[in-house]
């Protein structure tokens, strides 16, 4: 990577634009983790909310004071003062200066149409409330950020008065005009053009705020810094209102390992997959595998020609080093996988296979035959990885099933109640248990748990976490295949499992089986002493 000169600002809006996320319900505590998250990243603008608007985001200006904040400008979002009203009287204005904030960013209309349709006022006066508002938040002694809603839709339909808003927001002392595709309608050699004309007429420096809603919010905040533009708004994971807005976590990348541009961010650009985790944790929404740069399969390699020709040299496949970005690169397992991707997961796994010439075939061919049944590997590492401990021999079950019941019942009043009895063999010992679940499945994992535990107690550390199931082959109705996916965790250790049968309790009770035994061999390999006497 190379260092240069200009330096681009990244202004981040999670905790405001971000949280308006369909399903994204930010505690104050969440926020104020995430803060913390993107100042070590060294993001440098934090937009924290709006303080007035809600009492959380009151709480959180409030509470961030007392947090060792070492780069990140927290900013609060506002809109310019309200029309007919003086400036100590709109609260919500006076909120904006009583919130300790180092940045201010007012929200003000650009699009005549807007200005005409929605504040309902005349032209002049929208100017006007710009103007006010600019300069009485700088001669209170406030960074002041414009953001210029609407601007390419307005520039668009009226590119004089779009650009008489940037103009008084200037003369007023503003000290960054920001150009938002509000809507998110606006093409990359729309923005390539209006950009080029604002930076050429106007000494302010100019910032972006893109939407993602035609896809391109990333390609329009590059079309806009390569036509003079200095700082990008955006969010982590692209999250935002409708289909989000210009993510960061894409763009970031793109412009320090591909454009050569500098950012404050630069020397934590290996912890950008960590906090992509981090905030898709925090607001409780599962992590995009297909991301660029920080998806889980992002550098997921499935064909066996590419990964043979990974092992030669990784730029065949892949366009940078995943480790640049805190990522890693992952051999999928399935019947389009050849005997380099047999070998390089053995490796990955420190499973020896040169010992036996012909294993990795057999390997293999148990695999496709297996994915010719439905089976599906590529996410449930854990059961293929037992597969391949089993093939040489590092891998005995820890216990054996003698046979398991489930029985459901409906009272009168729609209630429904599921016991599960179960008859496993144990270390020499036959353990035969009954429990009840809201479902079968539960009604088997707890009968399951309950045989177990007293020889594992360690299986009441492990939890489901996620269960998919798949319907195979819909043709055959109600008498279809179906494969059954689970996720479980074990502190931080998270591993999937599959199933596969044409009863969805025997598919789930592979995928359940496979995910105990996953864990049991995993704390084994940790503590040998552990296995003994099974």
């Amino acid at each position: 990577m190379k260092d240069t000169k200009k330096n681009i600002q990244i202004y981040d809006t999670t905790l405001r634009d971000g949280a308006q996320t369909v399903g994204i319900s930010f505690s104050l505590q969440d926020k104020i983790r995430i803060a913390l998250m993107l100042d070590k990243f060294r993001i440098d603008y934090i937009e924290g909310g709006w303080p007035g608007s809600n009492p959380k985001d009151d709480l959180f200006f409030k509470e961030i004071k007392n947090e060792n904040i070492k780069h990140s400008k927290i900013t609060a979002f506002g809109f310019t003062k309200r029309h007919r009203m003086s400036l100590k009287e709109d609260k919500l204005l006076q909120a904006l200066v009583n919130s300790g904030a180092d940045t201010i960013t007012i929200v003000a209309k650009s699009w005549d149409f807007q200005v005409i349709n929605a504040l309902n006022i005349e032209l002049e006066d929208n100017l006007k409330l710009i103007s006010e508002t600019i300069s009485y938040l700088k001669d209170k002694g406030f960074e002041v950020i414009l953001d210029a809603e609407h601007f390419f839709d307005g520039f668009k339909e009226n590119p004089h008065y779009a650009g008489e808003c940037l103009n008084k927001a200037s003369e007023a002392g503003a000290d960054m005009l920001v150009l938002c595709d509000t809507n998110g309608g606006t093409l990359p050699h729309e923005v390539s053009s209006i950009v080029e004309t604002i930076t050429d007429s106007i000494d302010t420096e100019i910032g972006v705020h893109f939407h993602n809603d035609t896809g391109v919010a990333v390609a329009n905040s590059i079309s806009a810094i390569l036509k003079g533009a200095v700082s990008v708004q955006g969010t982590i994971n692209g999250y935002g209102e409708r289909c989000g807005n210009c993510d960061l976590t894409t763009l970031i990348p793109n412009i320090i390992l591909k454009m050569g541009y500098n950012c404050s961010c630069f020397n934590q650009l290996k912890n950008l997959t960590e906090l992509s985790w981090f905030v898709s944790e925090t607001a409780n929404l599962a992590h995009n595998e297909l991301m660029p740069y920080v998806g889980d399969n992002t550098f997921a390699h499935k064909g066996g020609i590419h990964v043979s020709a990974l092992k030669k040299d990784t730029r065949t496949y892949e366009h940078i080093d995943p480790s640049l970005v805190g990522n890693r690169r992952k051999i999928a397992i399935s019947e389009l996988s050849g005997k380099s991707n047999i070998q390089y997961k053995a490796e990955e796994l420190g499973i020896d296979l040169e010992k036996d010439a012909t294993l990795s075939k057999r390997v293999l061919d148990t695999i496709k035959g297996l994915e010719d049944k439905g089976f599906h590997f590529e996410g449930a590492e854990g059961t293929f990885e037992l597969l391949l401990r089993e093939a040489t021999g590092e891998y005995v079950p820890f216990f054996k099933l003698k046979g398991f019941r489930v029985i459901t019942e409906m009272d009168e009043n729609n209630h429904l109640e599921c016991e599960g009895t179960i008859k496993v063999e144990v270390k020499g010992a036959i353990e035969h248990t009954a429990a009840n679940g809201k479902g079968p499945v539960e009604a088997l994992d707890n009968a399951l748990r309950k045989a177990l535990e007293k020889f594992y107690p360690e299986i009441n550390e492990m939890y489901l976490t996620d269960y998919k199931v798949r319907v195979l082959d819909s043709k055959e109705g109600t008498a279809s295949s179906v494969r059954v996916l689970i996720d479980q965790k074990k502190g931080k250790k998270y591993w999937g499992t599959v199933g596969v049968s044409t009863n969805i309790i025997e598919a789930s009770w592979q995928a359940l089986v496979d995910g105990i035994e996953y864990m049991l061999y995993m704390e084994k390999s940790k503590n040998p002493e552990n296995g003994k006497d099974r």
